[in-house]
């Protein structure tokens, strides 16, 4: 956890700083976008490497290089020609230690009962950002936004070099006695998960700006009441069991999220009923999380597990980017609660994509040479 914080941080912590150096927002978003463009690309191909190499190589070398990446858009003075910052912000995205598709990958072999485990994990996973944004920006109004930048990379790599010295993850192999000698998303089981995660991004996206757009200075509040609930359904979800364990489970709780995001259309201009609406709404996300990661080990091909994780997470960034982007124009033409819309909308069509392409059977172990019977459940 404390290795991700950084994660967290990384993208509104590489805006303000480089707005500060350049002066310009336009610059600033240039940088954090190749920061996002890159983290995307280079999550599957580290995953990758993990899968054939191990932990431990890949997570010091990437942490090494993403942190002195990092140290280097701090130490750039202003006046730093803006192609050079957007290099090492990809750089910097480029390198970003695979932390959370490693312990994942772990969890299987930590805990007999994963699926409460990756409930907890999910769960957990939202302290980080709920507190690392406000983390950065307070280091940086205090301290200055290189030394924010600075102290994100040091224990970024502090934390991830502790993390790849433990025994679980130098022990760690990839299971099975045969390899992918391909991509993870070989297994039609794994693409369906990445179709619907990405649905399940578009949702974040939307309902940030659309809280952005239409709370006003409640927006900061609500945002972290979204967190907190989905806090507590990742809590209430380890307690349970772990959340759904079939795709038509998991087609009925993708739903459940969509719904709730829809009621809040109805509710956005009055703040007392969108306080209540938005923690419902967020106590949806970690259990919808959990339920994906725990279906990945049947659904990834042998060998290639932390290359799934991975191909999850690039998913869900990029859904969020559509879903931000998109739910912008829609703020700006039909009215600042309109992402809440766009959020059910996505939400329901990747709840069909779920049911349409599983068909409600348990999930099977993906296999390259039988990639069809590879069918998420």
């Amino acid at each position: 956890m404390i290795a991700r914080l950084p994660l967290a941080a990384f993208s509104i912590g590489m805006l303000v700083h480089v707005e500060h150096l350049t002066g310009s927002y336009a610059s600033a978003g240039a940088a954090a976008g190749a920061l996002a463009v890159a983290q995307g690309a280079g999550g599957p191909l580290l995953g990758r490497l993990v899968d054939r190499r191990g932990q431990t190589v890949v997570l010091l070398g990437s942490a090494l290089t993403c942190g002195a990446a990092l140290a280097g858009v701090a130490a750039a003075p202003a006046g730093t020609p803006l192609p050079l910052l957007i290099v090492l912000a990809a750089v910097v995205g480029f390198a970003t230690p695979p932390i959370g598709a490693c312990m994942r990958t772990l969890i299987p072999s930590l805990r007999a009962d994963s699926r409460r485990a990756y409930a907890v994990d999910a769960a957990a996973t939202e302290l980080t950002w709920v507190a690392g944004p406000p983390l950065a920006l307070g280091t940086g109004a205090l301290f200055g936004t290189g030394t924010a930048l600075l102290a994100a990379g040091a224990v970024l790599a502090g934390a991830t070099v502790l993390f790849a010295f433990s025994p679980a993850s130098r022990r760690w192999r990839p299971a099975g006695t045969r390899r992918s000698t391909g991509s993870a998303l070989a297994a039609p089981a794994l693409r369906t998960l990445v179709v619907v995660l990405a649905g399940v991004g578009v949702l974040f996206g939307a309902t940030e700006v659309a809280v952005a757009a239409s709370a006003g200075p409640a927006a900061g509040l609500l945002l972290g009441l979204w967190g907190v609930g989905s806090l507590t359904g990742g809590v209430v979800a380890a307690r349970l069991g772990g959340g759904a364990s079939t795709g038509r489970g998991l087609a009925l709780l993708i739903a459940a999220s969509g719904l709730s995001h829809l009621v809040l259309v109805t509710v956005a201009a009055h703040p007392a009923g969108a306080a209540v609406a938005i923690v419902v709404a967020g106590s949806t996300i970690a259990p919808i999380l959990a339920s994906c990661y725990a279906m990945v080990d049947d659904a990834a091909p042998a060998g290639t597990v932390t290359e799934a994780f991975a191909w999850l997470a690039t998913a869900t960034a990029v859904g969020t980017a559509i879903g931000a982007a998109t739910g912008g124009l829609l703020a700006d033409t039909a009215g600042p609660a309109s992402g809440f819309i766009l959020a059910g909308a996505a939400a329901l069509a990747a709840s069909a994509v779920a049911l349409l392409l599983t068909g409600g059977r348990h999930v099977p172990r993906a296999d390259l040479q039988q990639p069809d019977a590879a069918m998420v459940s």
